[in-house]
């Protein structure tokens, strides 16, 4: 019957979807998974990687193009022969060098007073795990640790400037507060005086103001930059969905996307290096992002920059996104100065600025910045995936569940297409009222397929029935479908976040699992090698299969026995399919089947079409009862 054929055709492009979903993204996530668990034992077992080391350097000579950093050579690469380094932990690190605190509601760390780099840096608001004791995310770590990565601002262009290796002084005494900045001090004997103020907000964002005077005999030009570096290659997600690594938007040049394995590939630039090189560049930002971390640095908009991206080889390749400035002159007696900002920590929509109103415009409004929201990947759709991250966060506000506000926001897309919903099932429900005439002309034309389907498409035209119209929910539900698989996927506020009983993590996968008997069997089943990424099926997709079972029990059972194999099979295939697929997304797929049995009903009884549902599965149970007693 053509209505179950519309139904089957709707249920194998989800299926196809859901199965390309599952191979693409969820079986090698759960290896990444293992992978990242092994390299976080090993790291904190101690286990010795090796590093690129600094090297100071000289100024660039005359007639040449200086770089970022090259004053202080953190741009310039180790030589491939060189022998690695020892690693040293990083708390042994940081009491290395005379250093600043740090000390915010969202941030802990301290600044190097050797090199001046922002090279410590914790997310206290953030864990490693859902249990709350677990140790905070660290996002920066000093030069000499298993994986470096840390911020740097500084001129180059001349002889004697500060590089990694200097000393400063701190003007005063005190940690960095949002309350109190701090100013940082360094002479070079040679008529130049540096001082570097450094200050911060409540939130992930640093202010950097550099000085420079000049009592020489002769003037000086210099150039301001700033850097942000990271030493070795990160354990990423791996998903075509999601971008981590290098990014930034370039002024006309638009969104700039470079993964980490693209910039060591690309052609070599400097030192080298290579990387990709953006001149003339203004109203930009630049950084290197995580899923749900990142560092950007944020420019005056007005400012003329030459960007880079740049992996650097050795012992342990860097990565590193820096700018350059437009040449200052400073003449004898006289001063320069150089600001920028540092953008270092969790990617919340409402602090990087996802939409300029309902509190979420954030930095991307108060700095005037271009396009600072795309910090968060939201992808090709966007029009969509933001609008439903807003839903679910107005929810949250007045509710305090995420999970909660998926319910809600599933009930509100279910009115927003109840129109075209409507449509669809009274189509559906009048394809039911003409299965009689349907196979009465079965039985007229048993040989003649054309003329049974001329026949058929004129009782269509007659009633008014869309013969496609059984596939429009399923086409709708999908766009919904992956729009909320993004928000659960990328946006850190879904991070961790519960929903009740036993979800602690409506990002993660549902943490039951019925092949040991929901954890009364002291067993992990996924961890049988080849098919164990199969048997993680835990309590919401089993009820999400439940669901499914009963939304394809609401239409006749088809007589034809293979239509009947794929109604009776799909919500296991499913049920299976969606096990591996965040909580969140499930208990949207579960609560969503259960409003569609409930809107279909009331609308089949509304166009005079009786509701099978109960029928079909007493008819199901008398079966088996009469097959056990033959």
């Amino acid at each position: 019957m053509t209505d179950n054929r519309n139904t089957i055709l709707a249920v194998i492009l989800s299926g196809l979807v859901l199965i390309a979903w599952q191979y693409f993204y969820n079986v090698p996530q759960m290896e990444k998974q293992r992978a990242q668990q092994q390299a976080q034992a090993e790291l904190q077992k101690g286990t010795p990687q090796p590093t690129a080391s600094s090297t100071p350097g000289a100024a660039p000579q005359a007639g040449s193009a200086p770089q970022p950093g090259s004053a202080g050579a953190p741009s310039a690469p180790q030589a491939a022969n060189q022998p690695a380094q020892p690693t040293v932990s990083r708390d042994a690190a940081i009491a290395a060098s005379p250093r600043v605190r740090i000390d915010t509601p969202r941030l802990t760390g301290s600044i190097a007073l050797k090199g001046a780099r922002i090279d410590d840096l914790a997310l206290v608001q953030y864990r490693e795990t859902v249990d709350p004791k677990s140790p905070p995310i660290i996002l920066y770590s000093p030069s000499g640790t298993a994986q470096p990565y840390y911020a740097e601002f500084g001129w180059v262009g001349a002889s004697k400037l500060p590089d990694s290796q200097t000393v400063w002084q701190q003007d005063g005494s005190g940690s960095l507060t949002p309350s109190t900045p701090i100013v940082l001090k360094w002479d070079n004997g040679e008529g130049l005086t540096f001082r570097r103020t450094i200050s911060i907000d409540d939130h992930y964002l640093f202010s950097v103001k550099d000085e420079v005077s000049n009592v020489g005999n002769a003037p000086v030009t210099l150039y301001p930059y700033a850097l942000i570096s990271r030493h070795g290659t990160p354990q990423v997600s791996g998903y075509y969905i999601l971008h981590e690594g290098l990014i930034g938007y370039l002024g006309d040049q638009g969104l700039q996307e470079k993964a980490y394995k693209a910039v060591a590939e690309a052609p070599a630039i400097r030192n080298g290096g290579h990387g990709f090189e953006f001149n003339n560049v203004t109203n930009a930002w630049l950084g290197i992002t995580d899923k749900y971390w990142a560092s950007a640095l944020l420019p005056d908009t007005s400012a003329t920059l030459k960007a880079s991206f740049v992996a650097e080889p050795g012992a342990q390749i860097r990565y590193q996104t820096d700018y350059l400035q437009n040449p200052v002159t400073v003449a004898i007696g006289g001063s320069a100065t150089a600001n920028t900002r540092l953008f270092a920590g969790a990617k919340e929509a409402s602090v990087v600025g996802v939409f300029p109103f309902a509190g979420l415009g954030g930095y991307n409004k108060a700095l005037g910045l271009n396009h600072f929201d795309l910090l968060i990947d939201w992808g090709w759709f966007y029009f969509i995936t933001k609008p439903m991250f807003l839903g679910l966060d107005f929810f949250y506000r007045f509710f305090g569940n995420f999970g909660i506000s998926i319910l809600l926001v599933t009930v509100i897309v279910k009115l927003l297409f109840f129109p075209l919903a409507n449509k669809s099932y009274a189509s559906m429900a009048k394809m039911k009222s003409i299965q009689p005439q349907l196979q009465a002309l079965k039985e007229r034309y048993p040989d003649d397929k054309v003329k049974q389907q001329q026949e058929m498409m004129e009782i269509y035209r007659k009633e008014k029935i869309n013969p496609v119209a059984g596939c429009l929910p399923v086409v709708i539900q999908i766009p919904v479908f992956f729009s909320l698989y993004k928000v659960l996927f990328v946006t850190i506020e879904m991070r961790h976040a519960p929903f009740i009983g036993w979800i602690k993590d409506l990002s993660a996968p549902d943490p039951t699992n019925l092949f040991n008997l929901f954890g009364l069997i002291p067993f992990d089943p996924t961890t049988i090698p080849l098919f164990g990424h199969y048997l993680a099926l835990g309590i919401w997709p089993i009820i999400m299969g439940i669901t499914m079972w009963f939304q394809m029990k609401l239409n006749p059972t088809p007589p034809d026995p293979t239509q009947q194999i794929i109604f009776n099979w799909m919500p296991l295939i499913f049920t299976f399919m969606l096990a591996g697929f965040p909580a969140g997304l499930v208990i949207y797929w579960a609560w969503n089947n259960l409003l569609s049995v409930v809107q279909q009903s009331y609308i089949m009884r509304r166009n005079g079409v009786k509701v099978e549902l109960l029928d079909n599965i007493r008819s199901l149970f008398k079966k088996k009862v009469t097959t056990e007693a033959t």
